[in-house]
């Protein structure tokens, strides 16, 4: 058999939800830094290269028809930088060379706009470095004067890459800073789900099970419908457990007196009483039909989930219940019949099964609590989206001040000199219909007794 794969820590989980979100966002803040401390970088020097630039180009004056400049060393001056950077220049009169580097990469003159200075990176004397570059056009010289300055990136580089770094250690300092407080912070943000695990751990420690609602204390919103399913979840067990209860409680109430008559009569049979084997055949009727209604009121108000309704012929059910239970009516003298408009469909929502329960019960107490050449009548009506099942019996019918109470469970309306009973039939035909979301009743007034069943 393959073992369960192994389900990850939720507190794993979430810390690496925290981080993960935590480290991209770094990387993506690291390369846009980067970016903008080269650029910004970039700018800043190509200002002062620019001033040198600038200062140089002033300097070229026509004299006598001839160019002449005088290098200011301040303009030199501006470039030095604790790097020592290499600085070179060139100042050419069109493609002539004036002063400077002669191999200085010259620029495409016909891409320059005069008097606005150019920058630009290129690769001189196995070194990379950064040109300025300006055209100027003075009067009674027919051709462009270009300036040129260049120096190496050394000083750019290392700057660039102190920002960087620091950048990166304050990246690093915020991210195990951010590791250092998660993890208490994960604990705190976890600590109700403890509570709601030690409420629901100490739930074991009882003789009894306890399926009270969960005490927690105050939970967030995201475990509240957690702790309501689990308390539903009780409620249903409760519901479980106490039927269960109470059908242990019933059949061992009930099923003492049938045993006690049997136990007699078995000592009277082994005396050999002749009516000893009667009796013993009689109390196991009896106990066979107790035990039978005990497990249709077990069944009628059985918790958990229902199955889905299903349709149910009405007609159809109290016509097979009348064909069970014809004999018992013939033996008792009662007539059955059976009131339906022959055009009509009885169709219901519910469950076969407990459809059953409930007109065979009503049909029973009619036949039992009846008088020879009584009558037992089942009329089914339909009227809007209501349909009716109603049982009547012509017998001596049940007092009104019992009418609230005839639906408990082990209620009779007749003493001890009745009829034999357990007063369950009523309770399995309210909990049958409850369970169908039908609507048990009993209807006052006329002789007998009249029992009405609306299905909605």
């Amino acid at each position: 058999m393959p073992a369960e794969p192994r389900a990850i820590a939720l507190r794993t989980r979430l810390l690496a939800a925290m981080l993960g979100p935590l480290l991209g966002a770094a990387a993506i803040i690291g390369v846009g830094g980067a970016t903008l401390i080269a650029d910004v970088v970039r700018r800043t020097n190509d200002r002062v290269l620019g001033g040198a630039l600038g200062a140089i180009a002033e300097t070229v004056q026509v004299e006598r028809g001839e160019v002449t400049l005088d290098l200011p060393p301040a303009a030199f001056g501006m470039l030095e930088n604790s790097e020592r950077d290499n600085v070179y220049y060139r100042i050419a009169v069109g493609g002539e060379l004036l002063t400077g580097y002669a191999d200085l990469p010259a620029p495409d003159m016909a891409t320059l706009t005069t008097d606005q200075p150019r920058f630009r990176f290129a690769r001189y004397r196995g070194q990379d470095i950064r040109i300025g570059e300006v055209k100027r056009s003075l009067p009674r010289i027919d051709r462009p004067v270009i300036v040129q300055v260049a120096e190496t990136l050394d000083n750019r580089n290392a700057l660039t890459s102190r920002l960087i770094g620091a950048l990166l250690i304050g990246e690093l300092a915020l991210v195990g800073v951010a590791i250092l407080l998660l993890r208490p912070a994960l604990g705190w943000s976890l600590r109700p789900l403890a509570r709601l695990r030690h409420a629901v751990e100490s739930r074991g420690g009882g003789a009894r099970p306890d399926f009270s609602p969960l005490d927690a204390g105050p939970l967030p919103s995201e475990l509240r419908p957690l702790a309501s399913a689990f308390d539903r979840l009780l409620a249903q067990l409760d519901g479980a457990t106490s039927g269960v209860r109470r059908f242990t409680a019933d059949a061992s109430h009930q099923m003492r007196t049938p045993l006690s008559v049997l136990k007699v009569q078995v000592a009277l049979a082994r005396r050999g009483s002749a009516q000893a084997l009667d009796e013993i055949a009689d109390a196991v009727v009896r106990l066979e039909r107790l035990v039978t209604q005990l497990l249709g009121l077990a069944r009628a108000e059985e918790a958990g989930v229902s199955a889905p309704l299903e349709s149910v012929d009405l007609k159809e059910v109290s016509a097979a219940v009348i064909g069970r239970l014809i004999d018992q009516a013939i033996d008792a003298g009662v007539e059955l019949n059976l009131e339906a408009d022959a055009r009509e469909n009885y169709i219901v929502s519910g469950y076969r099964t407990l459809v059953f329960e409930i007109v065979a019960n009503l049909i029973d107490n009619g036949i039992r609590y009846n008088r020879a050449g009584g009558h037992v009548s089942i009329l089914l009506s339909q009227h809007d989206a209501q349909t009716t099942l109603t049982v009547h019996d012509d017998g001596p019918g049940i007092a009104a001040t019992h009418h609230p109470v005839i639906f408990d469970r082990f209620f009779r309306a007749v003493g001890a000199d009745g009829p034999e009973g357990s007063g369950l039939g009523l309770a399995i035909v309210r909990s049958a219909a409850s369970r169908m979301g039908a609507i048990a009743e009993i209807v006052d007034g006329g002789p007998g007794t009249t029992i009405r069943i609306r299905f909605i």
